[in-house]
């Protein structure tokens, strides 16, 4: 027996019951483009997914009655998972690194923790600059302010600010994110030249 009374109103995370395993006399039957059909009994849903070549399948099982919907159950479960892949892989590719600095860094150390923020752009992560203030410094905020505008300026060829400096604790906080891939800015810059090639082309045959 499926243990779905406990479930309430949240989601539930075991796979939808489908076609036959529906087990409740009738339905409010959803089809496949989101339209309302009403409440009809399990059976005609069934031969309604059997003549549009779909399945049913229960996507409300705790309203009353149940909500079936028909759908092509297995191009669902693909783009369910498809979509799930591409999150998965955006939120790998979107890492955030981290580069602290204090109020009164010297000229070297600043090119260097620049140089480092330069590369983690060039690779396409977003970074989090951190101004760490000690004691007295901490009653001279312009400090961090003047220090991270100057940062984002240098390196906004690079990237663009995607959180504006602001206090958190002792520390002041901003995050700079890359732009567009050069990549791929060298790839619509290829094509746009192909297309302008192509117009001048066949502007000179006719």
């Amino acid at each position: 027996m499926r243990n779905t009374t406990r479930l309430g109103r949240g989601p539930i995370s075991a796979e939808p019951r489908i076609n036959d395993r529906i087990r409740v006399p009738e339905v409010r039957l959803v089809g496949p483009n989101g339209e309302q059909v009403g409440i009809v009994s399990v059976q005609d849903a069934l031969r309604l997914a059997q003549e549009a070549d779909l399945d049913l399948v229960e996507v409300a099982p705790t309203a009353r009655p149940p909500v079936a919907k028909l759908m092509d159950y297995g191009k669902y479960k693909y783009d369910s998972a498809v979509k799930a892949r591409e999150s998965r892989k955006n939120q790998a590719n979107t890492i955030i690194k981290e580069i602290k600095l204090r109020p009164k860094i010297d000229p070297h150390d600043y090119e260097t923790k620049k140089g480092h923020v330069e590369r983690f752009l060039k690779g396409g992560d977003k970074v989090k600059v951190t101004i760490m203030f000690r004691g007295r410094e901490q009653s001279r905020p312009e400090l961090g302010y003047r220090l991270l505008s100057r940062l984002a300026e240098d390196v906004q060829e690079l990237g663009q600010v995607e959180s504006q400096p602001k206090q958190d604790g002792r520390n002041m906080v901003m995050v700079i994110g890359p732009h567009k891939r050069r990549s791929d800015q060298k790839s619509e810059s290829r094509s746009q030249g192909r297309q302008r090639r192509e117009q001048r082309q066949a502007a000179q045959g006719s």
